[in-house]
């Protein structure tokens, strides 16, 4: 329900947008903008087309460019830093919290970092160069280093003092994290009980020592799984030394569950999830063409299975009729568990240890399944032909097929993940290639063993 309002949200935006630009009025088009967050701009950005994307651009508030920028995708996001000049692109970024700069780093001109990092003081710079230090998807990357940490040894009080001292917080603080004179992390105390306890309780008796802490190298997608798990709004990450080095917050890891659910979705097309929905023809018709020569190669090598079965198909027509039924079922099965497959190891659901089990229950589902649609077709077959023979082949091949779409669909992602090759990317490809040829092998292989 939530989704679908905002979507319909979105829907209405655009529209009044769209009619704003097309009417050439544009005060109530920045208006319009200007209500908006920089994540809803964003999303209103890759939703129109560069003409208007670009007039839409340059009526945003300078103040909002930078996290604008965060919100959209590459592709998008380098479309708009080609509208700015290179003052423009300083003015944008070098507000962001660190995070979210080293997220536009890799976008950004040469000329853009230097000149934003000699606008940093020491610190924050040095803070910026060492998240850059860590691997992209990394919790090193995603980490922000701006914490507020305290020790064992002082009250409420002092903590209290000190923050009215510092004037701010940084967004998403929940908790204040505790360490040692070594700065090593110990634990953490909530804010709600800094504001609810006596000025005189001492740290070392509020603070809870039971949340782990994330180690730098924490994979994103690992990262979150355990905000997800444990209600986390923000968490301390550590080098292996245990040294506090920065923390993650709640919106961060929503952005990496967005990601990596628009990475799923896209990716079984053979889509990347940063390509510009409005992205020039050329480009989208390169990108797209890989993906469409690698399947126009399984279907020569499903094409070249029928093939050596020419003399059983020019004899019983019925098989040509008959045919897509047995390959189609099979690919929608595989496809069920191979979607199953994806997301468990996508959570870290899947390993070693429950495998088997897996393939053992995939493997029932499908012959219990084959056997099941095995006797409906097959009946349909012989009556539709009037040739039993005929509908007791098509139903042995449709529980072949079953039974194989369920040993693809569980060991072609983990033999994919093996070879280091996106499952979500290529797992629908050598899926649909498996059931095919083998939906046509076994029905025309069994057609010519039966009924000639």
């Amino acid at each position: 329900m939530a989704d679908a309002a905002h979507h319909d949200k979105t829907a209405r935006q655009l529209r009044l947008l769209s009619d704003a630009l097309d009417s050439g009025r544009l005060g109530p088009v920045r208006r319009l903008v200007n209500t908006l967050s920089p994540a809803e701009i964003g999303n209103l950005l890759e939703s129109l087309p560069p003409a208007k994307r670009n007039i839409v651009w340059g009526l945003v508030d300078p103040e909002d460019d930078g996290e604008v920028l965060v919100h959209v995708g590459d592709d998008v996001r380098e479309s708009l830093l080609a509208e700015m000049d290179t003052d423009e692109i300083v003015a944008a970024v070098e507000d962001l919290d660190i995070d979210d700069l080293a997220e536009l780093a890799e976008d950004l001109p040469d000329t853009v970092i230097e000149e934003v990092l000699k606008s940093m003081d020491r610190e924050n710079r040095e803070r910026l160069e060492q998240v850059l230090s860590y691997d992209e998807d990394s919790a090193g990357r995603l980490m922000n280093p701006d914490v507020i940490t305290v020790r064992t040894d002082v009250t409420v009080d002092v903590v209290l003092r000190y923050l009215r001292l510092r004037g701010e917080i940084p967004e998403h603080t929940d908790h204040l994290f505790v360490v040692s004179r070594r700065h090593q992390y110990l634990g953490r105390v909530s804010v709600a009980s800094l504001l609810t306890h006596d000025a005189s309780t001492p740290i070392n008796e509020l603070f809870n020592d039971e949340q782990p802490a994330i180690p730098v190298d924490t994979s994103a997608n690992d990262v979150a799984s355990q905000f997800s798990d444990h209600d986390w709004i923000s968490a301390p990450v550590v080098d292996n030394n245990n040294i506090l080095l920065g923390r993650i917050t709640i919106d961060d890891v929503v952005d990496i569950i967005r990601d990596h659910a628009a990475h799923q979705a896209l990716s079984a097309a053979g889509l990347d999830e940063d390509e510009d929905m409005f992205s020039p023809v050329p480009r989208a018709a390169r990108r797209r063409a890989v993906w469409l020569g690698i399947n126009l190669l399984t279907a020569f090598l499903a094409s070249w299975v029928i093939g050596r079965f020419e003399g059983t198909i020019e004899r019983l027509v019925a098989l040509a009729v008959l045919m897509p039924i047995v390959a189609s079922m099979g690919g929608v099965a595989g496809t069920q568990t191979l979607t199953l497959m994806v997301r468990g190891m996508a959570l870290g659901q899947v390993g070693m240890g429950n495998v088997g089990a897996l393939l053992n229950k995939e493997v029932m589902v499908g012959l219990l399944n084959g056997l099941a649609w095995a006797v409906v077709v097959g009946c349909v077959a012989a009556l539709w032909f009037g040739d039993w023979p005929l509908g007791g082949v098509i139903a042995a091949a449709m529980v072949i097929n079953l039974v194989t779409a369920a040993l693809a669909g569980v060991g072609v992602p983990l033999l994919l993940r093996r070879l280091r090759i996106d499952p979500a990317l290529a797992g629908g490809v050598v899926l649909t290639t498996v059931t095919d040829v083998m939906g046509f092998f076994s029905f025309l292989g069994l057609a010519t063993l039966v009924l000639l």
